[in-house]
């Protein structure tokens, strides 16, 4: 059964939870189970993805666009991130692991490249 999911849904959310309509950009790996989310990302626009942290999401057909719930049904830790600002990144060595919480940026952001140099 398909069904319809939004990119930006009000935030923060009712409860601390991630509604179940929420859309995110997820690697399929993760999605999958054959990798853990290893990286939740609240972006400074109100939208979420979620990575393994270990192979490349830019590849063709390594990410797809789901409702963020499955992801946190199977990893509890990651529905723990629900209430992750706009803007950060929380990140993690695996499951167990805590999470680290911090601003993102993005790579090919020339702040960023500023700031490394």
């Amino acid at each position: 059964m398909v069904h319809e999911v939004f990119r930006h849904i009000p935030f923060p959310f009712r409860d601390s939870r991630f509604p179940d309509t929420l859309g995110a950009v997820i690697q399929r790996t993760v999605l999958d189970g054959d990798e853990p989310a290893r990286q939740v990302i609240h972006t400074s626009d109100n939208s979420w993805m979620v990575g393994d942290g270990v192979s490349d999401p830019n590849i063709d057909g390594a990410t797809i666009v789901a409702a963020i719930v499955h992801v946190a049904a199977a990893d509890p830790a990651v529905a723990d991130l629900a209430t992750l600002a706009c803007g950060y990144v929380a990140e993690r060595d695996g499951p167990g692991s805590p999470w680290r919480i911090s601003a993102h940026v993005w790579p090919d952001d020339p702040a960023a490249v500023h700031r490394t140099n």
